[in-house]
């Protein structure tokens, strides 16, 4: 049987964001992104369904919109960017509507399924094909070694264990 060439797509940063959301005392919901991010899938079916997805971010890249959030965040409380100064996921399976593969946070690796959403491929002004994906999913931050927690005086949790995970990203279908 003979085996396809797989195309390798590119991540466009300047069309493309990698964020999140966790509620603060259960009141408010703080955003965030990675600012430094790298992506790449490749595929040998035009359709992409069997496509593959690698993504690396670089944790001292966190921006929340407050510094001293920000600087929290880096520590060990929580990512530990001296020690473990990348977030990386890894597929092991896409079938259209989903993407399963390992997140590794604080060198800890687990499985988690994501959804995904192909929002189609285009060719832009310059006659460079591209793809945008809209994907987004939910992990408990504990179950990667982020277990910084208190309690207000009034007994609200300050920082959610769920976090809501988005990317939305365009490839760029390289030569």
């Amino acid at each position: 049987m003979e085996t396809l060439a797989k195309t390798a797509w590119a991540v466009d940063p300047t069309h493309s964001e990698i964020s999140f959301k966790v509620k603060h005392m259960m009141i408010s919901t703080v955003r965030g992104s990675f600012k430094d991010f790298n992506a790449t899938l490749e595929s040998a079916e035009e359709n992409l369904q069997d496509a593959t997805f690698s993504f690396s971010a670089d944790i001292v890249s966190i921006s929340t919109n407050n510094e001293d959030r920000d600087n929290h965040l880096k520590s060990d409380d929580f990512f530990n960017a001296a020690d473990y100064p990348k977030m990386t996921f890894e597929s092991t399976s896409f079938n259209g509507d989903s993407i399963t593969g390992n997140l590794t946070i604080r060198d800890v690796t687990k499985e988690v399924t994501l959804d995904a959403d192909m929002s189609g491929v285009a060719v832009d002004p310059y006659g460079q094909t591209k793809v945008g994906f809209e994907i987004s999913g939910e992990i408990n931050r504990k179950d990667f070694g982020l277990t910084w927690s208190a309690v207000t005086e009034a007994g609200n949790v300050v920082v959610s264990d769920k976090v809501k995970l988005s990317a939305d990203v365009q490839f760029a279908k390289q030569q």
